[in-house]
């Protein structure tokens, strides 16, 4: 019995000593890690700021499957938020400051234990250099944890470093897995839209697309709007050198409507036309490649653009679709000019009327898919061959007399955009 009351006193002094070492330990903490990334930094950046990536790359998510995480209504930018119950405890986490394609800020709370989060985004040889860093101040409860893992930092060290490694892993595949596919030509119908037009950064387009969109989108549901079709932008300037457009973010309606004058939202209409439509399967950030491979398929067809415009793009599947990026598929359409029709000329006795058609003869629609290929565009010569029948004999052939063709005045159509 004795030797019960000895074990149990000291067991007793055991934890009583322990708690004083936890105690007195320094309870502030700082844990950095670093890695390359190889990705362009604006996805990276684009990634790692939306909570709902996070349950891709997060080593804590390997460790606990069964992991509840609650996301709310704005997992993206500065105001956004996460939080999740597991069996190692529960915690939150929110951004409070973002610097695009920089750096960003937040604030975690983990079963007590306050922290500010910072990651910083540089371009590197390589790709981007992405540190996560965390400082804070720990409970006694996750003192006590620690204590028994080897310490704050190899515990939040060894989380970061797996975790980083999975970010790395996931992006080089979904990140710079792509193809473009130039479909060629093709009519579009006409469309009614409600929208709303401004000026903004190109590097910031997706992103007020992503917050101007919902809000389009819940006053078509609360008005009994039904939709007509994927969200679409029109880009009616393009200036890749102060890096400037001015757009129109756009949701199909099936019915044309009239909105209040000094609304925010406006509605509009694209009449039917015809476009060179290009198709870009994978992550937004190839649109640039895209867009190029497009121009280089216009130029060597020598195909009119519509000058009213620079371009639409039709969102077709993205983040609400799949949460694969090698999977988001963006439509790209450069709307040509209207057909030039020439005015009737030549009118024949008893016949009728001979008008010439000045309509281009356009080359036929080419597919052409550039797996993160160099694009080459051929343009096939054309063979003319010319049968000039063979003469009677003794026949005379008479001198061909030059004719000079009547004056042809073009009529453009006005364009609708």
């Amino acid at each position: 019995m004795k030797i019960l009351k000895y074990l149990f006193l000291l067991l007793l002094l055991s934890l009583v000593a322990l708690s004083i070492f936890v105690a007195t330990q320094k309870g502030d903490f700082t844990v950095e890690r670093s890695k390359v990334i190889n990705s362009p930094k604006s996805a990276v950046f684009n990634y790692v700021n939306d909570y709902k990536n996070w349950a891709d790359f997060g080593s804590w998510t390997a460790q606990d499957p069964e992991m509840k995480i609650n996301y709310p209504q704005n997992t993206i930018g500065k105001g956004a938020s996460y939080s999740w119950e597991g069996k190692e405890g529960n915690g939150s986490m929110k951004t409070i400051f973002v610097k695009e394609n920089d750096s960003i800020a937040q604030k975690m709370n983990f079963e007590g234990t306050a922290s500010t989060v910072f990651w910083s985004f540089k371009d590197t040889v390589g790709g981007t250099k992405v540190t996560w860093k965390t400082t804070g101040k720990m409970s006694f409860l996750f003192k006590i944890y620690t204590a028994f893992n080897g310490g704050v930092n190899k515990v939040i060290g060894s989380m970061y470093e797996k975790s980083l490694a999975n970010l790395d892993k996931i992006l080089d595949y979904e990140i710079n897995t792509y193809t473009v596919k130039v479909n060629g030509l093709i009519k579009m119908p006409e469309t009614f839209y409600l929208h709303q037009t401004f000026t903004s950064e190109i590097s910031k387009v997706i992103k007020n697309f992503r917050i101007v969109t919902p809000k389009i989108i819940t006053f078509c549901e609360k008005n009994n709007l039904p939709l007509a079709g994927k969200p679409f932008v029109i880009y009616h300037t393009y200036d890749l050198v102060n890096g400037l457009t001015k757009i129109s973010i756009c949701v199909p309606i099936k019915n044309q409507i009239y909105t209040s004058e000094g609304s925010d939202l406006l509605t509009g209409k694209l009449e039917a036309f015809e476009a060179v439509k290009t198709t870009l399967t994978g992550d937004y950030s190839h649109i640039i490649k895209a867009m190029d491979i497009t121009n280089a398929y216009i130029a060597s067809r020598q195909i009119a653009i519509n000058p009213s415009l620079s371009h639409i793009e039709v969102y077709t599947a993205g983040k609400t679709e799949t949460k694969s990026p090698s999977k988001w598929v963006t439509e790209i359409y450069y709307p040509t000019k209207p057909t030039l029709v020439a005015n009737p000329i030549n009118a024949v006795p008893n016949k009728t009327a001979i008008i010439p058609n000045t309509t281009a003869i356009l080359a036929p629609k080419t597919d052409i898919v550039v797996p993160k290929a160099r694009l080459e565009v051929i343009v096939p010569k054309t063979k003319t061959d010319v049968v000039v029948p063979k003469a009677k004999k003794d026949a005379v052939i008479p001198k061909a007399k030059k004719t000079v063709p009547t004056p042809v005045k073009e009529v453009e159509i006005p364009s609708e955009f």
